[in-house]
């Protein structure tokens, strides 16, 4: 995709799992997710160590003031509300250089 090398997950448990072996420089995670929402998965993504910039992107179909809140309480950079753009996912991704 554009380049960049792409993993996808499940649920929240998996997506921890994939970060974990994977070491993504960017994620874009949904909030509602099975196991363990985004909410939680974005907060045990930035308690772990890490010694490069993980930027983290909440895309969800919860785009309401009060779930982008909470977004930027967990720890994510960005929310954004589904369906994306692909015209932003250029830009969302040159963040990452």
């Amino acid at each position: 995709m554009l380049g960049y090398v792409v993993r996808t997950a499940g649920d929240g448990l998996e997506a921890l799992n994939v970060a974990a072996s994977f070491c993504p420089d960017l994620i874009f995670l949904d909030l509602g997710l099975p196991e363990l929402d985004g909410f939680e998965v974005c907060r045990r993504l930035r308690a772990r160590p890490n010694k490069t910039r993980l930027i983290i992107y909440a895309l969800t179909g919860f785009g309401d003031a009060e779930y982008r809140n909470r977004a930027m309480r967990a720890g994510f950079d960005a929310h954004f509300v589904k369906p994306l753009d692909p015209l932003q996912l250029p830009g969302l991704l040159s963040a990452i250089l």
